[in-house]
């Protein structure tokens, strides 16, 4: 089987939905990449293991019946600027360090509801006012 990480959204789907790869290994596939290259990249500000697991069982679940939305099962990197309910929320800044929203933006809400999984909070500049990455209170993402 070829590397899951390498697979386009649209063939992650028909994989999933034809049962030839579940949301559990596709999504441990990303989260293994995530930790090995991280360290280097610091593409990930807050990665959700357990959450990501979590999400995954559940969309495997909606699959084996049949179920699901038209994102079931496929894993993905939320941008630190979208509020996730009980979740790191900074937007990359240190004006907001510990915020963990009890709400879920509009955004991530309507991901879940079509079966997305979410992997962790990506890196970005602070407030997301920038395009290149460089000024995160995290520290830049190496391309």
């Amino acid at each position: 089987m070829s590397d899951l990480t390498h697979l386009t959204i649209s063939q992650a789907r028909a994989k999933l939905r034809a049962r030839e790869i579940t949301a559990t290994e596709i999504t441990e596939a990303y989260l293994q990449a995530i930790e090995r290259a991280n360290p280097a990249l610091n593409a990930y500000v807050v990665v959700t293991d357990d959450k990501a697991r979590d999400m995954a069982k559940a969309s495997d679940a909606k699959l084996a019946k049949g179920e699901g939305g038209s994102l079931e099962g496929i894993p993905l990197g939320i941008k630190d600027l979208f509020g996730t309910e009980g979740i790191h929320t900074q937007a990359c800044s240190h004006v907001l360090d510990g915020f963990k929203p009890h709400y879920e933006s509009t955004v991530t809400a309507n991901l879940w509801a079509d079966g997305a999984i979410m992997l962790g909070k990506l890196n970005m500049d602070e407030f997301a006012m920038g395009s290149s990455n460089e000024s995160s209170y995290y520290g830049p993402v190496v391309s």
